[in-house]
Formats: structure tokens, C-alpha cells, sequence
């Protein structure tokens, strides 16, 4: 069967509510379940938790809102990698792509789906291997995005539904019915000093990468219906409920388990809704955050291959990978090529490895493309186009916002030399990689026009 050039296209079949959903899907994994724990490990009071989380909360605003104009700019299937691609250089899109594929993306699938495993099966007590399950589950949700964007969707809206409500339930739950702590009435939980500050700081960083996942959303860009005002209002709706719902889950934490009590908590979803409702709160808590991995997990099967799509239509990668099914619309090639290597990784346990690597790189990337703003603007500044999405605050709040990526950089080289050094050496195998496929572009552009 011979395609038409509207059956390689990608179809546009999401709307505003599948738009919020990504973005909040990919957000919400099992960060709020757990990495509250670590905030309080680092500052003491109740005041200092949550100004960390709403400090990291702005953070993730300002990020929606820079996305938000960036996707106004440029609806481009492949989202951040389109930024990079137009503002800078195809070079640094690929490199961006590279490091997507081969770490950032598929390390972290394969490290939530065997979290997702290891639940499930203390939930069931079936006698499985947690990287088997974990390889089934991504195999699962690698057939379901290859049936097309509104399949992956649809169960993508379905799972994120099911965080909300696992979230809202530990709420009112630990609000109704646990008894509650008296707290200290101070601010700070030592003088104030450079010890104070770094040790905030050191807080902020669990914090960020919790709020962290939004720009997923915009890979997806070329499949939502009028991008240009979905995919904007869709960021900051979903970043905006992230937020809301990230708070309301710490205000319930410090005021049933106290600030020692949530410090000292492996798991403090589990150890509120055990006071609230005994075992059997703690084993519906369980399932949620179960839910909760597996819905990122999906949203990330859903949005991450149309980077790889991009890539390979601009003739920076396998050619197949750029297929689109005719029936399903969807990047099948694509889509398979993210689940056999987050697959592989899972079942190779080497992701806690790579994971090491994945946070220097990732905000290097967050700073680059807050950059693009800048480069935009100036190539719009004469053409009177109205009607995008602004930054408020631009360029201060831009500028906070690349300064403060620029400092998480700082701090992981210092903390983490050797990891980031081993990222680094990933990012740099990517030239090399993308002055190959440029020169097989260029022979076979030669080679089709003899």
C-alpha cells in the first residue's frame, strides 16, 4: 500500500482536557508520595517545608508559562526539541534527542516501572520478579500508544483521573479522620546563616524535580487541536493543579506526622492514612501510588517517541523511525524503539545507574531552551503577529528561571563530579553521532537525485 502525504502525517485528535492531562500525567509520578521526606530531612519547620514547595511551585509556573509562549511560537511535533532545533542549531536538537533516548527518558521508565512492580506486588503477593512485571507493564503500554494518540490518551486521562483522586482521597482522609499534631510556632529551625540557606537549598532540589515533567507535554504538539491556544492554556492549567494538589498533600503530611515525623518517614503517604484508617488505608494508599507510576509511565510511552518522530523527519535518524501507521496515525517505530530500550534497561537493572546521570543533563537542557524565548522574540519583534501566550515578568523572570537551572547545575557538579562527568561524555557522543547521520542525509539527498 502506497501512502499519501496525509497518511504520514501525525493526526491532531486531543483537545484541552487531553492536553492538562499530559502535562499534570507527566508531572505526577511517586515524587509526592515520597520526596517529602527529603525536605524535611533538610529544614525542620513547617514554615521552611512549605516554602520550599511553594518556592518550587513558582519555579514550575514560571517554567509553564515559558513553555506556554514557546509552544505558541512553535506548535512543532517534538516540542522542546523543536525550540532547540529553530532557535539554535539542528545539532543541538539532536544532541537534546540523544540524550532523551538514550538516559534521560528511558532510565526514568524503567526506574518508575519497577517501582510501579515492586508495589503491585507487595499489593498481591504474586511470586514475580519486579523487572519481569516491569517489562510486561512497558511492553503493555507500548502496544496500547501504538494503537494511536487517542487510545494512549484515553487511558493516559483515565490513570491521571486516578491520581487525582488518590491524592484528594490521602487529603481528606488525613484531614478527617487522623488525629493531628500541635507544631512549634517558629519560622526557622536555626539562626539565620549560610548553613540555613544551603540547607534550604538543598531541600529546593527534591522539590524542582518533583514539580518536573511538564515540558512532555509538548512533544505531543503535533496531534492537539488548535495548539496554538490549547497547548498553552493546557500547560498552565495542569502546572497550576500539580501545585495545588502538591500542597495540599504537604499541609496534611506536616499537620499529621509533624516535621520530625515526616523526616524520619520512608513512606509518609503510607504512615498518614495508616493513622486515618488503619491498614487498610495504608494498602488503598499503596494501590494509588501504584496507579501513580503507571500513569506516568503511559504518559511517558505517549509523548517522549515524537521526539524521535522529529528527529528522524528531519533525516537525523532511522528512517523507519519517522513512519506513521496509516490506519492508527501513530509512530509505531518510534513508540516501540522507547519501550524495547526502557524495557532492556529494566531487565539489565541498570537504570539506578543511569538515573545518577539524568539530573545535569536534563536542567542543562530546561536552561538551554528558556533561552529560545529570547532568540523568538528578537525574530518577532517586527512582525507584528498578537494573540501569543506571554512570560509575565519577562525577562527578570526568565532570567531567574535560567539562573536558578544554571545554580542546580553548579551544586550536582560539586556533589556529583563523577556522574555528571559520565553526562557530559553522553552529551558530547552525540556530535559525532549527528555529524554521521547528517553526511548519510546529505549521500542519500545525492544518491535520490541521480
Amino acid at each position: 500500500m502506497v501512502q499519501t502525504e496525509n497518511d504520514t502525517q501525525l493526526a491532531r485528535r486531543l483537545g484541552l482536557f487531553d492536553a492538562t492531562m499530559i502535562v499534570m500525567g507527566g508531572i505526577i509520578g511517586s515524587g509526592i508520595f515520597m520526596n517529602p521526606s527529603v525536605v524535611a530531612l533538610q529544614v525542620r519547620t513547617p514554615f521552611l517545608i512549605l516554602a520550599a514547595w511553594i518556592l518550587g511551585g513558582l519555579f514550575a509556573l514560571a517554567a509553564a508559562f515559558i513553555w506556554a509562549e514557546l509552544a505558541a511560537v512553535r506548535p512543532d511535533v517534538g516540542g522542546q526539541y523543536a525550540y532547540l532545533r529553530e532557535a539554535f542549531h539542528p545539532a543541538v536538537a539532536f544532541v537534546y534527542g540523544w540524550v532523551l533516548l538514550l538516559v534521560v527518558q528511558t532510565g526514568g521508565m524503567a526506574a518508575v516501572a519497577v517501582t510501579f512492580a515492586r508495589y503491585f506486588v507487595e499489593l498481591t503477593y504474586i511470586p514475580i520478579a519486579y523487572p519481569t512485571l516491569a517489562a510486561i507493564v512497558l511492553a503493555a503500554l507500548t502496544v496500547i500508544n501504538c494503537l494511536g494518540v487517542r487510545a494512549g490518551s484515553t487511558v493516559q486521562s483515565i490513570l491521571m483521573v486516578l491520581k487525582i483522586v488518590a491524592i484528594a482521597a490521602l487529603v481528606i482522609c488525613g484531614f478527617l479522620f487522623a488525629n493531628r499534631i500541635r507544631m512549634t510556632s517558629e519560622l526557622l529551625d536555626r539562626p539565620p546563616s549560610l548553613d540555613l540557606l544551603t540547607a534550604f537549598g538543598a531541600a529546593l532540589v527534591p522539590v524542582i524535580f518533583a514539580y518536573g515533567g511538564w515540558q512532555t507535554a509538548t512533544f505531543v504538539a503535533g496531534e492537539i487541536k488548535e495548539p496554538r491556544k490549547n497547548l498553552p492554556r493546557g500547560l498552565i492549567m495542569g502546572v497550576t493543579g500539580v501545585v495545588l494538589l502538591y500542597l495540599a498533600a504537604n499541609v496534611v503530611y506536616i499537620s499529621v506526622l509533624g516535621p520530625a515525623g515526616l523526616a524520619q518517614s520512608a513512606a509518609p503517604a503510607s504512615d498518614v492514612m495508616r493513622r486515618a484508617l488503619g491498614d487498610a488505608g495504608a494498602r488503598a494508599i499503596a494501590a494509588g501510588i501504584a496507579i501513580s507510576t503507571v500513569g506516568f509511565l503511559s504518559q511517558s510511552m505517549l509523548t517522549a517517541p515524537r521526539v524521535y518522530f522529529a528527529m528522524a523527519q528531519d533525516g537525523l535518524f532511522f528512517q523507519q523511525v519517522g513512519m506513521v501507521h496509516p490506519r492508527t496515525r501513530a509512530p509505531i517505530v518510534a513508540i516501540a524503539l522507547q519501550g524495547v530500550l526502557a524495557i532492556v534497561i529494566a531487565l539489565l537493572g541498570s537504570y539506578e545507574r543511569i538515573l545518577s546521570y539524568v539530573v545535569s543533563m536534563d536542567v542543562i537542557f530546561f536552561g538551554l531552551t528558556a533561552c529560545c524565548i529570547f532568540v523568538f522574540r528578537r525574530r518577532l519583534a517586527d512582525s507584528g503577529e498578537t494573540g501569543i501566550t506571554r512570560v509575565p515578568g519577562h525577562p527578570v523572570t526568565t532570567l531567574v528561571f535560567i539562573a536558578v537551572c544554571a545554580l542546580v547545575v553548579i551544586n550536582t557538579v560539586i556533589r556529583y563530579p563523577e556522574n555528571t562527568l559520565i553526562g557530559i561524555a553522553i552529551m558530547i557522543a552525540g556530535v559525532p553521532a549527528y555529524l554521521f547521520w547528517r553526511w548519510r542525509n546529505a549521500n542519500d539527498s545525492r544518491a535520490r537525485g541521480r
